[in-house]
């Protein structure tokens, strides 16, 4: 799997049937690139991790460095019936990745919504803005330093009196 798309590959044991990838930043647009040419149709899901408070084993491969964010990408090979998964490690201090848009169009609002709740930004995205929050929203809310607050949820059933 290295060989094909020159990105450290994970462990020969792949992860739920899947075989994953960790590019560097800097190979993201390639390798997805050559996965695309590759047959892999489809991104069928992209999304970020925050890994501040996390102490367990991240199952990194040798030659990956740890950083507090992770955007994971799942693509999907329609003709051979097959998964790949990306795993591209994001610093916190230069939150940033350039966008897959160009190849699957169908990121366009994934990339939003990591950029809304972690505050990682998508380069040369064609409409970066939030998707879930208010445009005035202070923070990102799946940051696991973002500060929790306390909303009162009023259930339909329920009184207001405390």
């Amino acid at each position: 799997m290295t060989e094909r798309y020159g990105a450290i590959a994970g462990d020969d044991q792949p992860s739920a049937g899947q075989a994953v990838l960790h590019p560097s930043r800097s190979q993201w647009c390639d390798v997805a690139a050559a996965a695309r040419a590759d047959g892999f149709d489809q991104l069928i899901d992209l999304t970020a991790v925050d890994y501040l408070t996390y102490g367990a084993d991240r199952g990194l491969p040798e030659g990956v460095e740890p950083e507090r964010f992770e955007v994971i990408a799942s693509l999907l090979s329609h003709e051979r019936r097959e998964r790949l998964r990306m795993r591209v490690q994001v610093p916190v201090g230069d939150p940033s990745l350039p966008t897959l848009f160009d190849l699957w169009p169908g990121s366009e609002s994934l990339e939003r919504e990591v950029y809304d709740m972690f505050g990682i930004a998508f380069e040369d995205h064609p409409d970066l803005s939030r998707i879930l929050m208010p445009e005035d929203w202070s923070g990102h809310p799946l940051r696991k330093d973002y500060d929790a607050g306390q909303i009162p949820v009023q259930f339909k059933a329920a009184s207001n009196v405390r």
